[in-house]
Protein backbone atom coordinates (compact mmCIF):
# COMPACT_ATOMS: atom_id res chain seq x y z
CA UNK A 1 0.00 0.00 0.00
CA UNK A 2 1.26 3.47 -0.93
CA UNK A 3 2.32 4.91 2.76
CA UNK A 4 0.53 8.12 2.43
CA UNK A 5 -2.94 6.00 1.89
CA UNK A 6 -1.67 4.37 4.85
CA UNK A 7 -1.62 7.58 6.87
CA UNK A 8 -4.93 8.59 5.82
CA UNK A 9 -6.63 5.61 7.05
CA UNK A 10 -4.71 5.75 10.32
CA UNK A 11 -5.88 9.27 10.52
CA UNK A 12 -9.43 8.17 9.70
CA UNK A 13 -9.70 5.56 12.31
CA UNK A 14 -8.64 8.06 15.28
CA UNK A 15 -10.89 10.58 14.16
CA UNK A 16 -13.51 7.75 14.14
CA UNK A 17 -12.59 6.56 17.93
CA UNK A 18 -11.72 10.24 19.35
CA UNK A 19 -15.09 11.92 17.52
CA UNK A 20 -17.08 10.29 20.13
CA UNK A 21 -15.42 10.78 23.06
CA UNK A 22 -15.14 14.49 22.51
CA UNK A 23 -19.04 14.21 21.94
CA UNK A 24 -19.62 12.52 25.64
CA UNK A 25 -17.46 15.04 27.36
CA UNK A 26 -18.72 15.85 30.57
CA UNK A 27 -21.19 18.53 31.32
CA UNK A 28 -19.48 21.66 33.56
CA UNK A 29 -20.81 22.76 36.38
CA UNK A 30 -19.91 26.42 37.82
CA UNK A 31 -19.07 27.20 41.29
CA UNK A 32 -17.95 30.86 42.67
CA UNK A 33 -15.94 31.48 46.13
CA UNK A 34 -16.92 35.64 46.45
CA UNK A 35 -17.02 37.28 49.97
CA UNK A 36 -16.09 34.28 51.89
CA UNK A 37 -18.96 31.86 50.31
CA UNK A 38 -19.80 29.62 47.77
CA UNK A 39 -22.13 30.19 45.57
CA UNK A 40 -24.04 28.76 44.59
CA UNK A 41 -24.06 26.68 48.41
CA UNK A 42 -26.16 24.02 46.56
CA UNK A 43 -25.47 22.25 43.21
CA UNK A 44 -27.92 20.40 41.50
CA UNK A 45 -26.20 17.79 39.11
CA UNK A 46 -27.59 14.23 37.61
CA UNK A 47 -26.97 10.91 39.34
CA UNK A 48 -24.61 8.45 38.03
CA UNK A 49 -23.38 11.05 35.32
CA UNK A 50 -19.76 12.98 35.79
CA UNK A 51 -19.33 16.45 35.57
CA UNK A 52 -16.50 18.63 35.92
CA UNK A 53 -16.89 21.32 38.30
CA UNK A 54 -15.55 25.31 37.27
CA UNK A 55 -14.83 26.78 40.41
CA UNK A 56 -13.69 30.63 40.16
CA UNK A 57 -12.02 32.30 42.94
CA UNK A 58 -13.17 36.27 42.70
CA UNK A 59 -11.55 36.77 46.74
CA UNK A 60 -8.02 38.15 47.15
CA UNK A 61 -6.66 35.05 48.90
CA UNK A 62 -6.65 31.32 47.78
CA UNK A 63 -9.42 29.17 48.48
CA UNK A 64 -8.82 25.11 48.73
CA UNK A 65 -12.19 23.29 47.60
CA UNK A 66 -12.41 20.13 49.68
CA UNK A 67 -14.76 17.07 50.09
CA UNK A 68 -14.10 14.11 51.70
CA UNK A 69 -16.80 12.09 50.50
CA UNK A 70 -15.39 13.08 46.74
CA UNK A 71 -12.58 12.77 47.89
CA UNK A 72 -11.22 15.20 46.26
CA UNK A 73 -9.40 18.39 47.25
CA UNK A 74 -7.56 21.67 45.10
CA UNK A 75 -6.28 24.98 46.19
CA UNK A 76 -7.92 27.20 43.52
CA UNK A 77 -5.40 30.42 43.57
CA UNK A 78 -7.29 34.21 44.14
CA UNK A 79 -8.43 35.23 40.95
CA UNK A 80 -8.05 31.80 38.95
CA UNK A 81 -10.75 29.15 37.88
CA UNK A 82 -9.80 25.84 38.01
CA UNK A 83 -11.72 22.38 36.81
CA UNK A 84 -12.33 19.72 38.64
CA UNK A 85 -13.39 16.53 37.17
CA UNK A 86 -16.20 14.56 39.59
CA UNK A 87 -16.72 11.02 39.00
CA UNK A 88 -20.69 9.72 38.64
CA UNK A 89 -22.18 10.12 42.10
CA UNK A 90 -24.92 8.04 43.38
CA UNK A 91 -28.43 10.30 44.23
CA UNK A 92 -27.70 11.56 47.91
CA UNK A 93 -25.91 14.81 49.54
CA UNK A 94 -22.03 15.46 49.06
CA UNK A 95 -21.16 18.40 51.29
CA UNK A 96 -18.05 20.44 50.76
CA UNK A 97 -15.62 23.44 52.19
CA UNK A 98 -13.13 25.67 52.18
CA UNK A 99 -9.90 24.31 54.02
CA UNK A 100 -8.61 27.67 54.58
CA UNK A 101 -11.72 28.61 55.90
CA UNK A 102 -14.12 26.08 56.97
CA UNK A 103 -16.86 28.01 57.44
CA UNK A 104 -17.55 28.51 53.94
CA UNK A 105 -19.19 25.04 52.48
CA UNK A 106 -21.98 23.99 50.54
CA UNK A 107 -23.34 20.60 48.95
CA UNK A 108 -23.43 18.74 46.07
CA UNK A 109 -26.83 17.19 45.62
CA UNK A 110 -27.27 14.26 43.08
CA UNK A 111 -30.62 13.56 41.77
Amino acid sequence: MNRRLVLVLVAMGLAMVAGPALAADPPEVALLIENGKFQPDEVKVKANAPFILVITNKGDKAAEFESKDLRTEKVVPAGKTVKVRIRALKAGTYPFFDDFNKQTSGRILAE
